[in-house]
């Protein structure tokens, strides 16, 4: 994303704003010295160097001022000036999407109306709600939403048959092992469910206990997670008129907790692929080996286990004859780009992390996209794409299952806007 702004009056106060908004969203690059004309076409400001020196310096004074902007956050080589050969010269800021524990970037001192986003061209305020958002995942080193010790919360808001189908899956995993013959309350606690705080000596099912083993009714509770509404959604049928040719959701007839959707849907995408492939009694134990299927159980766990659950939005997986989507309420807390590196794991939910690793769904830390890439590799499919949505913020993986194009490697924004070639383009058309 490149955006334009004229100096020849000085340094524009909308700079800020649009600051802000590329941190916040998935970053961008200001040239300060050039504007769009009515045809949107780029007209230079043709400042001296000298000026666009100063602009420099005025951007890194009021950089630096806590009562401008939150947090300076580039680097020196981050804004530079640059000679447009004869045209002028512009200063170049590139601003890179900020960490999650670095958000929210804001401006005047006052997060509450003055923190922005990228939405579509413009930049736009984010609501009180995506702020305390935003402030909530910048803390969870510190403590996160799935750790919460529930109040009032006892063994009879567990469902026994879901927790018991995880323990065949845990007892599958790990043959012999000590665990095995704990109770259901000592094995809740060594997972987790149940903790006990150090600090304050409180104790009591987590929030990730609950959802992960809980009755649809202590799922859906206002202590819990009360917007709680996974929705599977089979989209197989020809008959007009018909929207789904099968559905799973909160309808009465099953405990509505993330072990329960996450086994039924798997199980339903994975008659979707190619390939033998046979699950244990448990639902999850593999017992035929496929790339595919491990590459979509990777999937599901992700979307459950990064979903913003305490948010009005649901997770929705829908699935047609050649592709299956994902999506979940929340932003991402990498990059797209740090996403398929792998390098960068960073989860919302890490207690449900940890149940699903104790499972074997999700065993490396920040292996999942090198997993599912993989597993339509292996397929000769298109690569899974990842896409961030706004209004309201998702995330969404879409795994097509159609053979894959021949891979034309292309510039990125920021490419172009370093480039020669680009500058020429723009400025000598």
């Amino acid at each position: 994303m490149v955006e334009l702004k004229t100096a020849r009056g000085g340094f524009p106060e909308s700079f800020w704003s649009t600051f802000s908004a590329f941190a916040n969203t998935d970053g961008g690059i200001i040239l300060l010295g050039v504007k769009e004309d009515k045809n949107k076409r780029p007209v230079v400001d043709g400042l001296t160097e000298l000026e666009a020196i100063d602009l420099k310096k005025k951007f890194w004074d009021m950089a630096h001022n806590l009562q401008k902007v939150s947090d300076p956050l580039l680097e020196d080589r981050d804004a530079y000036v640059l000679d447009l050969e004869g045209d002028g010269w512009v200063l170049v800021c590139d601003v890179p999407r900020a960490a999650y524990d670095r958000k929210p970037i804001f401006l005047n001192g006052r997060p509450y109306g003055n923190t922005y986003k990228r939405r579509h061209e413009g930049d736009y305020h984010c609501t009180d709600e995506e702020v305390r958002q935003m402030f909530a995942d910048a803390n969870l080193k510190h403590g996160s939403v799935d750790a919460r010790i529930l109040k009032g919360f006892t063994m009879g808001d567990i469902d026994l048959e879901t927790l018991h189908k995880y323990r065949k899956a845990y007892d599958n995993r790990h043959e012999s092992h000590p665990w095995t013959d704990l109770t259901d309350m000592e094995f809740l606690k060594k997972v987790e469910a149940w903790r006990k705080d150090r600090t304050t000596g409180e104790e009591g099912f987590t929030v990730a206990g609950i959802m992960m083993f809980g009755k649809t009714q202590s799922v859906t509770d206002q202590e819990c997670m009360p917007w709680f509404f996974p929705d599977y959604r089979e989209h197989l049928s020809e008959k007009d008129g018909e929207r789904w040719s099968d559905r799973i959701y909160p309808d009465g007839t099953w405990e509505v907790n993330l072990y329960q959707f996450f086994t039924l849907v798997f199980q339903k995408l994975s008659k979707l692929l190619p390939k033998p492939f046979r699950l244990a009694e448990d639902g999850v134990t593999r017992l035929e080996y496929s790339p595919a299927h491990t590459a979509v159980r990777e999937a599901l766990a992700n979307a459950l286990i990064h979903a913003q659950h305490n948010s009005m939005g649901n997770v929705v997986v829908d699935s047609w004859a050649d592709k299956i989507v994902m999506s979940n309420p929340g932003s991402m807390l990498v990059s797209v780009d740090e996403f398929y590196e792998g390098q960068h794991s960073v989860c919302r939910n890490p207690l449900l992390q940890k149940m699903f690793v104790f499972i074997g769904v999700g065993e490396k830390a920040g292996s999942g996209a090198d997993v599912i890439v993989k597993g339509w590799e292996d397929q000769k499919w298109t690569k899974p794409a990842i896409v961030e949505h706004s209004e309201p913020e998702r995330v969404e993986i879409v795994m097509r299952m159609v053979k894959a194009a021949r891979k034309v490697t292309l510039p990125t924004g920021k490419e172009l806007a370093r480039s020669w070639a680009w500058t020429s383009m723009c400025w000598n058309e």
